[in-house]
């Protein structure tokens, strides 16, 4: 592909050698040397939140998260994600309940969540997608209601904020991913931002095999530690995210320009008081109106060498590995979106005449 879907973001090469060139001098490389504790500083200032702790990746920020809540039962979440949520779920023996997602903006749809809690509920795991935001207040209120916990898979919204808050201040706990498809990226790695210090204390044990001092070994955990040469990416692409999102912010403003209005095709909607990322740019193809389906845009844009990407197809609750389980039926307008929509090429460094060249290949596309 001559232009990709994503291309990650990276510091100079002068600035992320001189970065590391400490750890040739300490040789302190992993178990939360100088560079992670740092990162870990810095972003609780830039994300706005009250604790963070920091992780390989963020599968695994998030699949210890609800391993340190103690959950049992079921969890409401939402197929329409990356295979990451789902099996973060399964894995910690829990049952995942799918609820569907609204037309609008893809995240959960909350007027569907009541009407799937049980006795057995124990928890919602909504997701933040393509750095679209779930509807904060109307999930707090039915959290609040059924005293349930919430954790927010926040892996598409780094650096969004919500009425002037950072997005990972919402929820008992809001996990990030920073891999390097990521608008932020660490190389791989992710984060949990949290307030309160008991599930700190227990994320930490989980994270680092259970440990807490020289002697103390009072947990029994895994080995979820960001190493340093992470860390230092992390440092480097924090001190450039506000101008990598600026440019990304213009590569949209191209994009809508010459999609918006189109008919058959929807884009993501301006979300009313939520500063962006602009993480992704999913478009959904309605081919009975535009003329043409997701799959013959997809196959257009690859003979041009384009590519885009089908974001989220298939829907987890119908993975292969749960073998029938879940019926895709009960969330239709998921199903729908997830037949229908593409991710076109978004990235800092993606030029505007890249743009127009994108457009134009899609629009020669629409039936008359």
């Amino acid at each position: 592909m001559s232009i990709l879907v994503t291309r990650s973001s990276m510091p100079s090469y002068e600035e992320y050698c001189k970065e590391i060139k400490e750890l040739w001098e300490s040789h302190w490389l992993t178990n939360m040397g100088v560079k992670h504790k740092q990162l870990q500083a810095e972003l609780i200032k830039y994300l706005d939140v009250d604790k963070i702790d920091l992780f390989t990746n963020g599968h695994m920020a998030l699949e210890l998260s609800m391993q340190a809540m103690n959950l049992q039962g079921e969890v409401i979440t939402t197929p329409f994600t990356f295979a990451s949520t789902t099996h973060a779920i399964v894995r910690n023996g829990l049952e995942p309940v799918f609820c569907d997602v609204n037309a609008e903006d893809f995240t959960i749809d909350v007027t569907k969540i009541e009407d799937l809690i049980t006795d057995k509920t124990c928890a919602i795991v909504p997701v933040h997608v393509y750095g679209n935001i779930c509807k904060i207040e109307e999930i707090e209120h039915i959290a609040d209601k059924y005293g349930l916990k919430v954790i927010y898979d926040a892996a598409h919204t780094f650096g969004v904020k919500y009425k002037g808050k950072g997005i990972g201040s919402f929820g008992n706990a809001s996990c990030f991913s920073f891999h390097a498809t990521k608008v932020f990226n660490s190389i791989e790695g992710g984060a949990v931002c949290f307030k309160d210090k008991e599930f700190g204390l227990n994320l930490y044990r989980l994270k680092n095999f259970g440990i807490r001092g020289p002697e103390t070994v009072d947990g029994v955990g895994a080995n979820a530690k960001m190493n340093e040469f992470c860390a230092a990416m992390g440092l480097c692409n924090l001190r450039n995210i506000d101008s990598e999102i600026a440019k990304r912010k213009a590569v949209v403003k191209r994009y809508r320009s010459h999609l918006e209005c189109v008919d058959g095709l929807q884009l993501s909607p301006v979300q009313k008081d939520v500063q962006s990322n602009y993480a992704y740019f999913p478009v959904v193809f309605d081919e009975k109106v535009f003329g043409v389906s997701r799959n013959e845009v997809f196959d257009a844009l690859a003979e041009n060498g384009i590519g885009a990407r089908k974001y989220f197809y298939p829907l987890t609750n119908t993975f292969d590995c749960f073998h029938g389980k879940y019926d895709a039926s009960l969330t239709p307008v998921a199903l729908h979106i997830s037949k229908r929509v593409l991710t076109l090429p978004l990235y800092a460094d993606l030029s505007m005449e890249d743009v127009d060249k994108i457009c134009e290949v899609i629009l020669k596309l629409k039936k008359k």
